[in-house]
């Protein structure tokens, strides 16, 4: 998994990260924010926070306050934070949103009872203090052997490892790409651990402009900072590469390879996604022309967060209102639905790893109420995997009403097998430091939708980030349920599917379509 320390399960000895979906109706007035004259991303000068210098008596956390967007309450709110023992660390004006360091145990609480804020809460368990870097587990890499098969197999104009590649021809983006590659006016964003756009099939399409680091909850826009260190998750690079993979002659294919593709890191150095840091990642891509954003992990340190918790609640909020703006904005987000393999349509989850940052427990949650953010959130395209048959992957999450489309994330080839020349039946992508290597999960699903929304903007520039989204449903391949599903073939049913073949548990509307995107 991209991030261990959240102790996601999956059915791969492979990383792989992820996410869920459905569509919300909760947080009564929580993005009543709407946008307001205030600039977007202000942050506190030195002077500013000198009263927030007497800290309580605990460790010092990052806290996320909710507000209306008019001048009066976010300068009075920002008072409040100082004089609750709290320093403002950044602002987006825009959709109220402050981000404040404290260690005043009681700065969300009250917070909370300041006129104008909606909601505050803490986004962590841990103290700010870096703490030292976890073992993130390897990616199979692509042996030598695999690769020089693989170019002995190329055929015509194919890229040398694209014989491995058989999740391309499951979404018909080889026969995509005889028409169009993409534009290159179309960006992507990758909200991630990080991208290494030194790699020779990334550096091509690599849009620096659009890349940032916003681990801090605030814009790092040094050269570079975009890029996981050699200790951290390869997660975002491959992505990146399923993405946007050049078609230049040197090793893979991406689904959208004419298309750019920007790194936005908001993983920090132990693979924690703070809400914080999704904040800052979704309001950059809105205010720098990003058309699609890849979202392949949920927000920590929650599963799960439940609106009938306080702190909960404030990162529902303020996540909500992020992605809200990037929509508005003309961005569609685009996220993974988890490889726990539950039915998110359940009548309640049993959540055994939340907060995975601190003490877990087991918790019985109602889906109604407690949210994987973004991928639950309005708007959020959400997406499940399939494996190389074209059947759910073993450990994707499901759920009618909540899965909105399919596409390839691998599954293990004792479930699965590919047709030859390809080997694995996992995800070939692009690793860090000129490399490539296999993974699976829906955070590798999700990548492939990504590209087919890139394409259908490539081939729609003027749509919007809504008309895209159902250009997207619409071009679907309707897939029907898997019934029975018995996916290890042990005589018992693993999952399942309700719905028709246009909108079921398992496929959603059906699986991504490439050709399609640059068709019609």
């Amino acid at each position: 998994m991209a991030h261990l320390r959240t102790g996601r399960r999956t059915s791969l000895a492979v990383p792989a990260v992820l996410s869920l979906t459905a569509s919300l109706g909760f947080l009564p007035g929580a993005a009543a924010a709407a946008p307001g004259p205030a600039t977007a991303a202000t942050t506190a000068s030195a002077g500013a926070s000198a009263a927030a210098t007497s800290k309580g008596p605990g460790p010092d956390l990052s806290y996320l306050v909710n507000t209306r967007t008019d001048h009066r309450t976010l300068a009075s709110v920002r008072r409040e934070i100082g004089r609750n023992g709290g320093t403002l660390v950044v602002g987006y004006d825009r959709i109220g949103v402050l981000v404040a360091h404290s260690a005043n145990p009681d700065f969300a609480r009250l917070m909370r009872a300041v006129p104008g804020v909606a909601s505050a809460g803490v986004t962590r368990h841990t103290p700010l203090a870096a703490a030292s870097t976890a073992d993130m587990g390897t990616p199979q890499v692509l042996g030598g052997a695999q690769a020089t098969a693989a170019r002995a197999a190329a055929t015509g104009d194919q890229d040398p490892l694209e014989p491995l590649q058989w999740d391309l021809p499951a979404i018909k983006a080889d026969k995509a790409h005889e028409k169009t590659l993409g534009s290159r006016d179309v960006t992507v964003g990758v909200i991630d651990t990080g991208v290494d756009d030194t790699h020779p099939d990334i550096a091509p399409n690599f849009d620096r402009a659009a890349s940032v680091n916003c681990v801090s909850g605030r814009p790092d826009t040094a050269d570079g900072a975009w890029r996981p260190s050699a200790s951290e998750s390869p997660h975002g690079t491959h992505v990146a590469g399923e993405i946007a993979a050049a078609k230049n002659g040197v090793g893979m294919t991406g689904v959208a390879p004419g298309v750019k593709v920007a790194g936005i890191k908001v993983a920090n150095p132990d693979g924690y996604f703070y809400a914080e840091s999704v904040v800052c990642g979704f309001v950059w891509a809105a205010e720098h022309h990003v058309d699609v954003t890849n979202n392949s992990y949920f927000t920590d340190p929650w599963y799960f967060n439940c609106t009938t918790d306080p702190d909960q609640r404030a990162l529902v909020d303020a996540v909500d209102r992020a992605s809200r703006y990037a929509e508005r904005r003309g961005t569609v987000n685009i996220a993974a639905a988890g490889n726990e393999s539950y039915d998110l349509a359940a009548d309640s989850i049993t959540d055994p790893q939340s907060p995975n940052d601190g003490t877990a427990s087991d918790r019985v949650i109602d889906p109604r109420r407690c949210f994987d953010i973004p991928t639950q959130l309005p708007g959020v395209v959400t997406v499940s995997a399939t494996g190389a048959k074209g059947l759910k992957s073993s450990y994707s999450n499901y759920g009618r009403g909540v899965i909105d489309i399919a596409a390839p994330g691998g599954d293990s080839t004792a479930y699965q097998t590919p047709a030859p020349p390809a080997t694995s039946g996992l995800i070939l992508g692009t690793l860090p430091g000129g490399k490539w290597g296999y993974m699976a999960g829906t955070s590798m699903a999700t990548p492939h939708v990504a590209g087919v929304a890139a394409l259908i903007k490539s081939t729609h520039p003027h749509a919007s980030a809504a008309l895209v989204t159902a250009l997207l449903y619409a071009e679907a391949d309707a897939t029907p349920c898997t019934d029975p599903y018995d996916i290890n073939g042990d005589g018992k049913v693993d999952a399942v599917c309700q719905g028709p073949a246009n909108r079921n548990g398992f496929y959603g509307r059906g699986m991504a379509d490439a050709l399609a995107a640059v068709t019609y």
